[in-house]
C-alpha cells in the first residue's frame, strides 16, 4: 500500500509538471488566455473544443492513476513503473496520454479560435512522436522485453483501435 500511495503522490506532482504545462499552461498563454466570447464563432465549433478538452482531460487521469495503481509507479522516466501497464485505454492505444494531450492542446485551440495553439500542438505531437521512437519504446523493449513487443504487435502506436 505505502507503494501505491507514493507512486500516487509521484503521478501527481508529475501530472502538474508535465501534462499541467504542455497542456494547461502553455495554450492559455500561446491564446493569451481569452476563449471565443460567447455567440463569436459556430456553436458547434466551441462544443468540439469543449469535448476534445473534456475526452482528453478523462484519458489523462485515468492514464496516470493506472500508473500508481496497476504499474506501481509514474509515467515520469525518473520513477518508472514496476510493470508493463496495458489495461484500461492502454488496451487500445499504447500512448492514450500523448493522444490525449494532443486532444487537449487541439481542443483549447478550437476554444481559443487560436492559430498560435494549433500550431504548437503540431509542434507537440511531432515531438511526442520523436520521444517515443527515440527514447521510450526503446527503453520499454529493453525493460520488458517480449512482453513489450508482444504488446506492440497488439496495439496500434497513435490511432486507438477499439477491437481486440
Amino acid at each position: 500500500m505505502a507503494r501505491r500511495i507514493e507512486a500516487t503522490l509521484g503521478s501527481l506532482a508529475f501530472l502538474v509538471l508535465a501534462p499541467g504545462v504542455v497542456a494547461g499552461l502553455m495554450p492559455w498563454l500561446i491564446a493569451d488566455w481569452r476563449p471565443l466570447p460567447p455567440g463569436d464563432g459556430p456553436g458547434a465549433l466551441r462544443w468540439t473544443g469543449l469535448i476534445l478538452i473534456a475526452a482528453g482531460l478523462v484519458v489523462v487521469l485515468e492514464a496516470f492513476a493506472r500508473f500508481a495503481w496497476e504499474g506501481l509507479g509514474t509515467p515520469a522516466p525518473v520513477a518508472p513503473t514496476r510493470t508493463l501497464v496495458v489495461g484500461g485505454f492502454y488496451r487500445f492505444v499504447r500512448n492514450p496520454m500523448y493522444v490525449a494531450v494532443t486532444a487537449l492542446i487541439f481542443g483549447q485551440a478550437v476554444l481559443f479560435a487560436s492559430w498560435g495553439v494549433a500550431v504548437y500542438g503540431v509542434v507537440g505531437a511531432a515531438a511526442f512522436h520523436a520521444f517515443v521512437r527515440l527514447y521510450e519504446e526503446p527503453t520499454l523493449r529493453r525493460a520488458y522485453g517480449d512482453e513489450y513487443a508482444a504488446y506492440c504487435a497488439a496495439t496500434p502506436r497513435w490511432i486507438p483501435r477499439f477491437r481486440r
